[in-house]
């Protein structure tokens, strides 16, 4: 007879692995549509504040982009003058993306907003644009419809994370895009603007339900009752906290930016899913391993990978400067990222 104490198994999952499956996809796909002798893509980074996490991200965005034979441009400017910079970025036809690290005015997110908007949306590899985030939303996937060659672009982050979700396969195959994360049920700890709403929109937008947490509260994302509507839709969950719906979860997401924050293991269902995209560990490594069947301790490596990405993505949606596209590009267009 079997003994009743076997251990229970854990998988760690490193970013660095899902990271190169993304990084050879990004490598194939730029060679279908740039033509011989194209120049390398060029990145510009704008640095315009003191965070040691932007610097590090920033330190690791250059190798990975010269590792990947991407030219990468960190340009650390005074935030007074940050809006020209951008600007002129915008203008000049070497640069092929845009990245700036935020916050860059902390306690004045309204002031962040406007430079988020002061990208060239054709530039905007986070995609933080108002054009794109409005897609992202209601669930439009692409810019140009009912053509639909030039696909949208997604916030790095949350982007990162649904790449993962793919990589493990939570995203079940033999349904329908759109569709695939249906039956599954999903808490994102952490609501900001720029990762936590956007993915559990994203995940809602794919069929999850999608409890979404933080110092306010719980919201439940969903598509509504069979996922018949087209977008998400939000309901606020009064009174409920992590004690009610971490039991509930097959998958634990979170993103708490402080050190002093860790996910109660005892809540977390046996055998579900937890992965950190904070900079900090929001899990105890050794216990959620007794409970968790996958954890995935960070992503930083994959928001890089998506990073570019993204910035293959923009260059697929530039036309040639005759206003046309080549063949290669509008078939790569169509098969190219062609889950998101």
């Amino acid at each position: 007879m079997a003994s009743q104490n076997v251990p229970k198994t854990c998988k760690v999952i490193l970013a660095d692995t899902i990271a190169k499956k993304l990084l050879l996809e990004v490598k194939e796909t730029l060679e279908k549509i740039q033509a011989e002798g194209a120049v390398q893509p060029y990145l510009a980074a704008f640095l315009a504040n003191d965070d040691p996490a932007a610097l590090k991200y920033a330190e690791w965005s250059k190798k990975t982009c010269e590792e990947n034979n991407f030219t990468f441009d960190l340009r650390k400017v005074n935030k007074d003058e940050l809006e020209e910079a951008i600007m002129a970025a915008n203008e000049d036809d070497t640069v092929d993306g845009i990245i700036v690290y935020y916050p860059i005015f902390p306690g004045n997110p309204t002031h962040d907003k406007y430079i988020q908007e002061t990208v060239s949306l054709a530039k905007d590899v986070e995609g933080l644009s108002h054009t794109y985030l409005h897609n992202m939303y209601h669930n439009i996937r692409f810019l140009d419809s009912p053509a639909n060659l030039k696909k949208s672009i997604l916030p790095c982050t949350p982007l990162a994370v649904v790449k993962i979700l793919e990589h493990l396969q939570i995203y079940n195959p033999i349904l329908a895009p759109g569709n695939r994360l249906f039956g599954k049920t999903i808490t994102v700890i952490n609501r900001s603007e720029v990762n936590g709403r956007p993915l559990a929109a994203l995940l809602a937008n794919d069929g999850a339900k999608v409890y979404s947490v933080d110092l306010t509260g719980v919201q439940l994302f969903t598509r509504g009752q069979g996922i018949r509507a087209p977008r998400h839709q939000v309901h606020d969950e009064e009174g409920w906290g992590l004690i009610d719906v971490l039991p509930l979860s097959d998958v634990v997401i979170s993103g708490v930016p402080t050190e002093d924050f860790k996910v109660p293991t005892d809540l977390i269902r046996d055998g579900a899913v937890c992965i950190n995209f904070s900079s900090f560990r929001n899990f105890d490594g050794p216990a959620v391993k007794d409970k968790a069947s996958i954890y995935v301790p960070s992503i930083g490596k994959v928001t890089i990978a998506v990073l570019l990405r993204n910035l293959v993505r923009l260059i697929a949606n530039r036309p040639r400067p005759d206003g046309t596209s080549t063949p290669s590009q509008i078939k790569a267009r169509t098969e190219a990222f062609a889950n998101d």
